[in-house]
Order: structure tokens, then C-alpha cells, then sequence
């Protein structure tokens, strides 16, 4: 199982988790709800049985406690009506509101809409009742609840994921400005070995020639390292020609592809189109997707290249007939790690996207990829 799998995996847990918090926290809080709902409603009726004997002139009892229970509720709104249906007064929905007939009307409205059962009080009147607001906030808590952990988990991986990226961008220039380094000095001895033998062989041809050879591997070991001290550090970008460096990178791969591998690129005949970039980190981006796409093709297919440009961008598309990219794989091709090759690490996308995007500032992305048909890399490039 690769980490982005994992990591799909650890979102779906949290999902599971979060929907098992919610359900557990409904089914408590629904319970809770309930019993409050039902005391709720015997306070009702309690306000109703002492307001009736209150209003009964024939009542010879205590009043103290009826008194009490009618100023005990201050929290569950009421309103009594007659079996007329004309209101007769509200209660806990505000000093100036129980007086404005229009206002209790809607409530009432409201109320019935909402299911809400009425009580009856005495021969001939009704009270209708809703939820206190502490009821209602009780019904809402798992979704606040829910919402808060979400916000915290949301902090949680965000703070992370930037102390994270932190991380990985030291480790990006530390490890690149390592590698220039250890590669310098052995460059350097290799360059004076050649020139020695060289000169120990002078005239002969045939060591010139294996020594000529040496000599560009060394200049190609000596683009790497530049390349990696390229990426440890801020690049000087430079008015370009995109057909030019294409072309070049054409060349270069072309003569190490497979016979049946073709390529079709657009030369440089056509009207130059100038971006600032840096030469050698964009001709390392063009190589690692040309290599890419020889591995996908397995010997044999085309590997193509477009350019167009319209008001702020160039933009260019790298397309090759292999294999493909999986559809669940489209958002992790940029990952470090990531690789269908069983050797590699997995880095060249990565680094690819780091120069385009951060360097550069353009943008690289898979454009179309269909599996058994091929892909196309999709490059945007800021105007010169």
C-alpha cells in the first residue's frame, strides 16, 4: 500500500469517526430532548390547572403555589385562544410582542405548521405551546458540536500540513545543495584526470576520442549538479525561446529513445516566443516528462509537443501514446514518491512541479490521460 493510499484511508476513518460521533451524540441529545420535551409540557398543563383555579371565583384554596407556577414559567412560549379562535393574550415572547395581536397570529400560524398539539384549558379555550429556546439549542447541539470539531480538525491539519511543507522545503534545499556539492569535487578530479591522460596520449586518436566521450558524460554530470544547486537556491531567469529549448531537449532525447519511438515537435522555424525562465531547470522539467513518457511506451509510439500562447500565458502540451494514468492516480502524480516504475523514486514530478510552479511561476498539470491510449502534460508559462 503506497502513503497516498494510506492516506485516503486515514480521511475515510475520520469520516466514519466524525459520522459515529454525530450519531451518538443524536441519539443522546434526541433522548435528552425528549424528556425535556414531555416536562415542558406538564409545566404547560401545570400553568393551565393555576390559572383556571386562579380564574375560578369558586376556588376556595391556597393559592400560593398557583401563583407560583404561573410565574415559574418565563421560558416556554404560550399563547391562549379562545375555540373562537381569537387570541386572548401570549406569553414569553416579549413585553411588546404579548400585546400585538398580528405578531401572536403568525406565531400561531407557525406554531400549527410546526405540528405543535394544544392543550385545552377550561370548557372553551386552547393553549398552543413551542419548544423553549433551551430546547431548541439542545436539538442543535450535535450539529455545533460536530461543526467545532470539524473547525478543530480543519486548524489541526492545516497548521500541520504548513509546518510540514516547512519542513520539506528545508529538506528540498538542504538534500539539493547537498548533492551539488558532493558531486563537485569529484567532477573536478574526473576534469583534470581526462586532461592528464590527455596529455599522456597526445596524438592518438582513438583515446582523444574515448576521452571526448568522458568529457561530455562530465558535462552532463556537471548540468545535474548545476541543476541541484539550481533548486537550493533562487534562479536567475532569462528571456528564452521556447521552440529553442524544445527543440534542443528533442535532439537530446531522441537520439537516446528506441528506433520506434518518433517525435513530432514544432521546430524552431516558426515566430520565437519568448518567456523568462531558467534554461536548464525548464529543460530538466521537458526531461523527465519525455523520460517519463518513453517508460509508458514501452519501446514504441509517438511522443509529441504544441505550443500556443494567448494574452498572459505560452502554453505548452508534452503528449506520448503509452499506457496511461489511472483516473484515481491523477491527483497524486505530483507527490513525492509517486511511481508506476519499479526503480526510481518517484521525485521527477515532483521537482518538475516545484520548478514550474514555485520558480517559475506557472503551472504544470495532467491536461487528458486515457488508459492503453496515452497522456498529456499541460505547461503554462508567464509572457516574457
Amino acid at each position: 500500500m503506497d502513503i497516498y493510499q494510506e492516506k485516503s484511508n486515514w480521511k475515510i476513518y475520520l469520516i466514519v469517526m466524525a459520522i459515529l460521533i454525530l450519531s451518538a451524540s443524536l441519539i443522546y441529545t434526541t433522548s435528552v430532548a425528549n424528556q425535556l420535551k414531555e416536562e415542558e409540557r406538564k409545566k404547560v398543563e401545570q400553568w393551565i390547572i393555576a390559572i383556571d383555579n386562579m380564574n375560578d371565583v369558586t376556588y376556595t384554596g391556597d393559592l400560593t403555589l398557583h401563583l407560583k407556577i404561573t410565574e415559574a414559567n418565563t421560558t416556554i412560549p404560550l399563547i391562549l385562544v379562545e375555540d373562537t379562535g381569537d387570541i386572548q393574550m401570549g406569553l414569553n415572547y416579549g413585553k411588546d410582542k404579548e400585546e400585538d395581536k398580528a405578531y401572536l397570529q403568525k406565531q400561531l400560524d407557525r406554531i400549527e405548521q410546526e405540528g405543535y398539539e394544544p392543550i385545552p384549558a377550561g370548557e372553551n379555550n386552547l393553549v398552543y405551546y413551542e419548544d423553549s429556546t433551551t430546547l431548541k439549542m439542545l436539538t442543535y447541539f450535535p450539529f455545533v458540536q460536530l461543526g467545532l470539531i470539524a473547525a478543530f480538525i480543519a486548524f489541526g491539519y492545516f497548521s500541520f500540513s504548513t509546518a510540514r511543507k516547512s519542513e520539506q522545503n528545508q529538506v528540498w534545499v538542504g538534500m539539493a545543495k547537498e548533492t551539488a556539492h558532493q558531486l563537485g569535487t569529484p567532477i573536478t578530479a574526473i576534469v583534470a584526470w581526462i586532461e592528464h591522460l590527455r596529455f599522456l596520449h597526445e596524438g592518438n586518436e582513438e583515446t582523444a576520442e574515448v576521452l571526448d566521450e568522458l568529457n561530455k558524460d562530465v558535462m552532463r554530470l556537471n548540468l545535474i549538479a548545476d541543476r541541484f544547486s539550481k533548486i537550493g537556491a533562487v534562479p536567475e531567469l532569462k528571456k528564452t525561446n521556447i521552440y529553442e529549448e524544445l527543440e534542443n531537449m528533442r535532439n537530446y532525447m531522441e537520439r537516446r529513445a528506441p528506433r520506434k519511438v518518433s517525435f513530432d515537435f514544432p521546430g524552431t522555424k516558426k515566430t520565437p516566443l519568448f518567456a523568462q525562465m531558467n534554461a536548464p531547470l525548464f529543460n530538466w522539467v521537458i526531461e523527465n516528462l519525455l523520460r517519463n513518457a518513453l517508460d509508458a511506451m514501452d519501446g514504441k509510439g509517438e511522443i509529441s509537443a504544441k505550443v500556443s500562447d494567448d494574452k498572459d500565458f505560452i502554453n505548452i502540451e508534452i503528449s506520448d501514446t503509452g499506457k496511461g494514468i489511472p483516473s484515481n492516480k491523477l491527483k497524486t502524480v505530483f507527490q513525492p514518491g509517486y511511481s508506476t516504475k519499479k526503480r526510481g523514486w518517484g521525485l521527477g514530478l515532483s521537482l518538475a512541479k516545484r520548478i514550474i510552479e514555485s520558480y517559475h511561476s506557472g503551472k504544470i498539470f495532467v491536461k487528458s490521460s486515457q488508459l492503453n491510449e496515452g497522456t498529456t502534460f499541460g505547461i503554462k508559462l508567464p509572457k516574457s
